[in-house]
């Protein structure tokens, strides 16, 4: 049995609909809603660790969809409490979606090196998905932090760095391939191809600040030049927004990352695994911006 977690998040609701034709699949989510047209669902809830005994029982292969959004002591003990069931359990292998190596001086990166780290440390079998950023995370929080408030403007901490980005989509296809393979390999009797693996899924191409002024002035039909401004102002920009703290941080240092020309990953095994090509990330961005212009 497969059972993928965050099922009725954004990433974990594409996996599972990647996997629907399957009878061995179950969704986990916090608050299952059970559907005549899907697989089975059970409560599976991070915060609750109680839920999880029950939630795992059965499972061979289960693909855990991060938990973050929360502070790091919370994420860590989000993941913590899964690998522990998942040991309880009997779980074969557990596929995990990390961040790409391009984002280890991000602070999002702490919570997931933790927990590549105790789950290669764990009693079962261990693929590592290190997913690589969403356009939608540069693009949505430069838009958030007031980049495109002054006409034909597009004034952001970037500088001259630039950033991979992926379609959660591919991230999508790449881990239904990889847990619909690990879980035959599983039912065969066998080590899974994937045992041991870590995969880096930063996206093929990358992106500047001068791309989303061009996807910008699309929308808004008027010329949009990129004007660097000062990172410190992200902090109250943001927080003005409504945005937590935690979030605050984390924009400031993808930001920071960007300007330093750190988040351009060099090495990825994307393509091999999607086995088409990458979506487009001219489109990704212009996606990205229509949804926060």
């Amino acid at each position: 049995m497969i059972l993928v977690t965050g099922a009725s998040g954004a990433l974990g609701k594409l996996v599972v609909g990647r996997l629907a034709g399957r009878d061995d699949l179950v969704a986990g989510t916090r608050s299952p809603e059970p559907s005549p047209a899907g697989p089975p669902v059970r409560r599976v809830d991070f915060d609750d660790p109680a839920s999880l005994a029950g939630g795992f029982a059965g499972a061979r292969t289960l693909l855990i969809i991060s938990a973050g959004y929360a502070e790091d002591d919370v994420v860590i003990a989000r993941h913590g409490a899964a690998i522990e069931a998942a040991s309880t359990a009997g779980v074969k292998h557990v596929i995990y979606t990390s961040l790409a190596g391009s984002g280890d001086h991000l602070t999002i990166a702490l919570p997931h090196r933790w927990t590549e780290a105790a789950l290669a440390a764990a009693p079962f079998d261990t693929t590592v998905l290190r997913n690589g950023l969403y356009a939608e995370a540069p693009v949505g929080l430069t838009m958030a932090a007031g980049a495109g408030a002054v006409p034909g403007v597009l004034a952001a901490p970037w500088g001259r760095g630039r950033v991979s980005v992926v379609a959660r989509e591919d991230l999508a296809d790449v881990a239904a391939r990889v847990a619909a393979e690990v879980q035959d390999d599983v039912a065969a009797g066998r080590r899974s191809r994937h045992a041991g693996r870590t995969y880096e899924l930063d996206g093929v191409e990358t992106i500047g600040a001068e791309d989303v002024a061009a996807a910008l002035a699309d929308v808004r039909g008027v010329p949009v030049s990129y004007r660097p401004s000062p990172l410190g102002a992200v902090w109250a920009a943001l927080a003005a927004k409504g945005v937590p703290p935690y979030q605050v941080a984390h924009a400031v240092s993808m930001f920071a990352n960007i300007g330093a020309g750190l988040l351009a990953g060099e090495r990825t095994d994307l393509p091999g695994l999607l086995g088409v090509a990458p979506r487009q990330v001219r489109d990704l961005v212009a996606g990205a911006v229509r949804a926060s212009a």
